[in-house]
């Protein structure tokens, strides 16, 4: 690949659908990354509310892809309680293509039962919808949904593995082994859907900003990352 192509969204598609063993995403990372540090390319991190850096690499119409930066402290989610992102327990409304660059990340898949009435106290969370304004701020507003969720069995991805997660599916993403992931994501949003949390039962609505880090800040994250990258781990 070359570096006008080398985050092309088909082309990455195509080759973390196909399986086969090649180092072509892991390139693609290498390059980007590159740029940024060098300044040949002019892009910031964002913190996103549930604690990773996202770089915000490619965007057509509903498609895009990010690379996304954590940096291994289980503590770093929200915290407050009464915060409905506080779980952790999300949905999107995409479909997600992740290739984990290095690190070993882990997605717990969340069961939610609809089915349970009202007054059955049977309830653990309320759905909220996340509405995002183009400034950065992520309005979570609570629905009328009240759930029953239990998690399901983790899966972990190490260096060099693809994961998927279906548009509406319930999880929570963390990090493994306390060590910094990188990840690769390919996103196609699906018209009519909305980003979700589970939260409290009688939770309000909640506002967060996607704070923009600053150039020099970005530069010395990825430039980290980009060792990690150059040196070989997985």
């Amino acid at each position: 690949m070359n570096r006008t192509a080398a985050m092309d969204y088909d082309e990455l598609e195509d080759a973390l659908r196909s399986g086969a063993s090649t180092d072509g995403p892991r390139a693609a990372v290498a390059g980007v990354l590159g740029d940024i540090v060098s300044g040949a390319r002019d892009l910031r991190a964002v913190r996103h509310p549930l604690g990773f850096l996202c770089l915000p690499v490619v965007r057509e119409g509903g498609r895009g892809v990010c690379v996304h930066l954590f940096d291994g402290d289980a503590d770093a989610g929200p915290a407050d309680p009464l915060d409905p992102a506080a779980s952790g327990v999300h949905a999107h409304s995409w479909e997600l293509l992740s290739y984990v660059v290095y690190g070993r990340v882990a997605n717990v898949p969340v069961r939610v039962d609809d089915s349970i009435p009202a007054d059955s106290g049977e309830a653990t969370h309320r759905v909220f919808e996340v509405h995002s304004a183009r400034d950065g701020t992520d309005e979570l507003r609570p629905t009328e949904r009240l759930v029953h969720s239990e998690p399901g069995p983790e899966h972990v991805s190490g260096g060099g593995e693809t994961y998927t997660l279906a548009a509406g599916q319930f999880h929570s993403t963390v990090v493994r082994g306390g060590e910094p992931a990188a990840t690769l994501v390919l996103g196609r949003t699906l018209p009519g859907r909305s980003d979700l949390f589970l939260g409290p039962l009688h939770g309000h609505g909640h506002r967060t900003v996607r704070r923009l880090c600053g150039a020099e800040d970005t530069r010395q994250t990825v430039r980290a990352a980009l060792r990690r990258v150059h040196g070989g781990q997985r």
